[in-house]
């Protein structure tokens, strides 16, 4: 009676466990799998270093879950098949096993960590492997704001809330700051993120190789209306990104100074918007804050602090140098002193 209720019991465990497999199984097939599908060559590259990564880990973790499995059934206490070997304590084999393997992994881990952070590093501008088409780079300004993204392209003049695109094997070059807090920019397609900081300018060098619309969104939370600081990303051929660019400059108005100013104000789920314009110097104005015509640039204040503190150093130097003469008559020997000044005898 007893093992037919173990057996009813053990049935229902195994059902249990496999409804709750099939419920995660469902709830993962709903997930777009982008970092491992992505559409630009940098991300499809640190997608290959993740799933090489990862299956390196697996070497390890797949046999020891395997094993302990397997000793716990081996060794069960009904067992009485099982060897019993209280007195073993050491296998010269199974210790060059164990630590050989792991260091091994380490040093494969060690070396594609190494190539990877260098071959991908986001400064660094694409080679002809990463981008096909030797092209000039199309240089796209990033400002993250609350809670919305500007992009600006200085060489189009144009500026675009909440959508970006770019030409298929082009290389892209963003320039990416902040107007308020820290933020990331990432693209799950197209490449990795990348911070986006106030008053500092990051880097990202990218390409999109296939068309389509993608997601782009903020990594990093920034506050009260970060969830829906997303955009629209497109990868297009280079006539359809000649149209994209005449229908911004055909529709919208200009992005000056004034207009900036009232565009930073923080917003959520902000629709899309074109500018036909771009004042001068905008980005540049925005990552040093002084698009307000009464703020000082902060390029201006560093120089300003670097010149001060170059000119009290000169002083210092100079102090220096020129000893009084009484320091000079205290430390010269006693002959160069009767030269310097006549000796004098009192009656």
């Amino acid at each position: 009676m007893a093992s037919t209720q173990d057996g009813v019991v053990s049935s229902r465990r195994v059902s249990s466990l496999a409804l709750l497999a099939l419920c995660c199984a469902a709830l993962l097939a709903g997930c777009d799998m982008v970092v491992l599908r992505p559409s630009g060559s940098i991300a499809e590259r640190q997608a290959q270093i993740l799933v090489i990564s990862t299956l390196l880990m697996l070497l390890i973790i797949v046999p020891v879950i395997v094993m302990t499995l397997v000793f716990a059934w081996r060794y069960r206490a009904s067992n009485k098949d099982a060897p019993y070997t209280p007195d073993w304590d050491h296998s010269i084999p199974l210790e060059l096993l164990i630590w050989s393997v792991p260091l091994l992994i380490i040093i494969a881990l060690g070396a594609l960590t190494w190539i990877g952070t260098h071959t991908l590093d986001p400064y660094r501008p694409l080679d002809v492997k990463q981008a096909p088409r030797d092209l000039r780079p199309l240089e796209v300004q990033v400002v993250a704001l609350d809670w919305k993204w500007l992009f600006i392209y200085p060489e189009q003049n144009i500026a675009l809330v909440n959508e970006l695109a770019a030409p298929l094997e082009v290389p892209i070059r963003f320039k990416i700051t902040s107007a308020s807090v820290m933020n990331s920019f990432f693209v799950p397609a197209l490449a990795g993120q990348i911070y986006a900081m106030p008053n500092m300018e990051t880097l990202l060098h990218a390409v999109i190789n296939r068309p389509g619309e993608y997601e782009g969104f903020s990594a990093n939370y920034s506050g009260a209306g970060f969830s829906h600081m997303r955009f629209r990303f497109y990868g297009m051929s280079a006539a359809d990104f000649g149209a994209w660019v005449q229908n911004a400059k055909a529709s919208g108005r200009e992005l000056s100074r004034s207009e900036y100013l009232q565009l930073e104000r923080p917003s959520e789920r902000d629709p899309v918007r074109r500018y036909r314009a771009v004042a001068p110097d905008l980005f540049d104005a925005i990552v040093n804050g002084c698009v307000d015509p009464a703020k000082k640039c902060m390029r201006d204040v560093m120089m300003q602090d670097r010149h001060r503190a170059s000119t009290a150093r000169d002083r210092r130097t100079t102090l220096t140098l020129n000893l009084p003469l009484d320091a000079f008559l205290c430390t010269a020997p006693h002959g160069m002193m009767n030269g310097v000044l006549p000796i004098t005898t009192r009656d």
